[in-house]
């Protein structure tokens, strides 16, 4: 793009950036749909509102092939704001995008291999991270956020904020995590968070990047071969509990799940569930009177 061009380009941008906020979206969203924006323009090389539907045709042809299909989702819905909202045109072609619906098995780790796990992470701001991400159902984010002022001693609640969808919730704070909790905060004494960045910008909580290769660092320690991810945590908790007969309703707010459908398939998970399954198809196939002839 000539200097013009780019000049025009920053305008809708910007138009594009104002256009989110005022429509109330999340911090992440605003992130994901302006990227969208970016990076159909870096494709091409010229403004996005000289695109044509063959334009977008070959950008998500070949964005399917080098990206993830949620990548792919994300850039439609950021390209579709941007069209309806900052040029006020309707691309009829973006619908045609379709990601396929895949739904997905979670691993889960038992409560065994998550005490081995917390128990085989050396550094201390690990192992109450992971601790706390286990111990309360928290998302990676969540947990990376706790202040201080998010810990109620008194109630021993843990107040929650800005969850997925913006929002909040009270969980329990176990007791042996709040003692967790102290034992590392007595460590750095941050005035705020409770997971800190150790480096420069100690004005900010800890890395996710970090928490992330931790993880993976522990997991290949234990021999653990399921894929798991700091948000596994989340997944093991939710189904421990149920095999502990806790009722999918309250499940339900722990999690914060909008909703109960949502929670729901973590019934799939408990043992209790597969035992049962696995009852049923042996009894099924018990009845079956064969002789197998072997030659």
């Amino acid at each position: 793009m000539n200097a013009s061009q780019e000049q025009h380009y920053n305008f809708l941008y910007e138009q594009h950036l104002i256009n989110l906020r005022l429509q109330g979206k999340r911090p992440s969203t605003i992130d994901a749909y302006a990227r969208a924006v970016r990076r159909i323009t870096a494709f091409f090389d010229k403004t996005p509102d000289t695109l044509t539907t063959a334009d977008l045709k070959q950008y998500f042809n070949s964005l399917i092939q080098t990206h993830s299909w949620s990548t792919v989702k994300l850039d439609r819905n950021g390209l579709q704001f941007f069209y309806r909202y900052t040029l006020n045109i309707q691309w009829v072609w973006l619908s045609i995008v379709k990601p396929p619906q895949v739904k997905r098995i979670p691993d889960i780790l038992t409560p065994t291999q998550v005490s081995d796990v917390i128990n085989q992470t050396k550094q201390l701001r690990y192992q109450v991270f992971f601790m706390t991400l286990y111990s309360m159902g928290l998302r990676l984010s969540e947990g990376l956020n706790l202040t201080i002022h998010d810990i109620d001693k008194s109630t021993m609640l843990v107040h929650v904020r800005d969850g997925k969808g913006g929002k909040d919730r009270m969980v329990p704070l176990p007791e042996r995590t709040l003692l967790a909790l102290r034992v590392y905060w007595k460590t750095h004494r941050h005035e705020r968070f409770i997971f800190p960045s150790t480096g420069v910008t100690a004005n900010t909580h800890m890395d996710k990047g970090s928490v992330q290769k931790a993880l993976k660092c522990v997991l290949t320690e234990c021999r653990i071969k399921k894929h798991i991810s700091p948000h596994s945590l989340r997944h093991c908790f939710a189904t421990h509990l149920l095999e502990q007969g806790l009722d999918l309703r309250s499940l339900q707010q722990l999690l914060g799940h909008a909703s109960l459908n949502t929670t729901a398939r973590y019934t799939q998970l408990t043992k209790v569930k597969q035992r049962d399954m696995s009852r049923a198809v042996n009894k099924l196939t018990d009845k079956f009177n064969i002789t197998w002839s072997v030659k």
